[in-house]
């Protein structure tokens, strides 16, 4: 297989080298592209421009895997709106059909539930701009490939953390965290278990859904897992008090569609994440 990396950052690395190393090439598309690694074919591309290089012609599977330069509505336009549909246009300039294209997107959309459960079928309902922006590409993703023969699927990942990922970590090392005072469920997935996500959802042999959660299989009080680091890092335990407006919003996710296709965690829980990354184990990819 040919696999596209449409854009490649520590996340599209991450699946790019694992698609290389079930034997598939992967061109990785991303503005510098000499800090790629020698498995992946860079090539130079801003998604937020319409000039994108030459889709390979026998691509299988694009993975559309942005960031935006900022958090600002403009920036998640530019990156996810924008870059999808640079992207598009470009498999129908050269005229490329895969037989899938992976849009990763982010449990955002389905912005604060009140702590209450939510998956495939719960109707989005973004709080706020980033939430907004990335339900406006997922349409945009599906209404563009409807029809064409080409499956279009959304994997909606929660809060990525992972080697060089650890603000939680941080906070406890410095006594700068608070545990909420009122229950705060947060949503995670491991940089290598969204990586293995990605590389399942684009080589397993049936056809994908158009959406999968992607978190790990445990929705976590936040005020759990920051003892569980105090804990483990032999750091005072956190204070109780203000920690400020929540983070992701206060919801628990199911990962069960995702799982059901045959998909399994190498970290099922932040607990044997975070232990992971506390060993140090793993790298960030530039």
């Amino acid at each position: 297989m040919t696999i596209l990396m449409a854009g490649c950052g520590d996340l599209g690395t991450e699946a790019g080298l694992r698609f290389a190393g079930l034997g598939h090439r992967v061109v990785g598309w991303r503005r510098s592209p000499a800090k790629l690694p020698a498995a992946i074919e860079g090539a130079a591309a801003d998604l937020g421009s319409p000039d994108l290089p030459p889709v390979p012609a026998d691509t299988t599977a694009v993975v559309i895997a942005v960031a935006a330069d900022s958090p600002s509505e403009e920036a998640y336009r530019a990156a996810y709106v924008r870059g999808v549909e640079n992207v598009l246009d470009a498999l129908e300039r050269d005229g490329v059909r895969p037989d899938r294209v992976i849009f990763v997107s982010s449990t955002a959309i389905y912005g604060d539930a009140g702590g209450g459960w939510v998956d495939e079928s719960t109707q989005p309902d973004p709080g706020g701009f980033s939430g907004r922006v990335l339900v406006e590409a997922e349409d945009l993703l599906h209404a563009r490939l409807a029809g064409t023969g080409t499956a279009a699927t959304a994997l909606r990942l929660g809060g990525i953390y992972g080697p060089g990922r650890t603000r939680l970590i941080d906070q406890v090392k410095t006594g700068t965290a608070v545990v909420p005072e009122d229950v705060h469920y947060t949503n995670r997935i491991h940089r290598d278990d969204a990586a293995a996500a990605i590389v399942h959802l684009a080589t397993m042999a049936d056809s994908p859904a158009p959406a999968y959660v992607g978190v790990d299989n445990e929705p976590a009080d936040l005020g759990s897992v920051l003892r569980f680091l105090a804990a483990d890092l032999r750091q005072p335990e956190p204070p109780v008090g203000d920690a400020g407006p929540a983070r992701g919003g206060n919801k628990r996710c199911r990962n069960d569609l995702l799982r059901s296709t045959g998909f399994t965690f190498t970290f099922p829980t932040f607990r044997e994440g975070y232990k992971d990354v506390m060993a140090g184990n793993g790298i960030r990819h530039p």
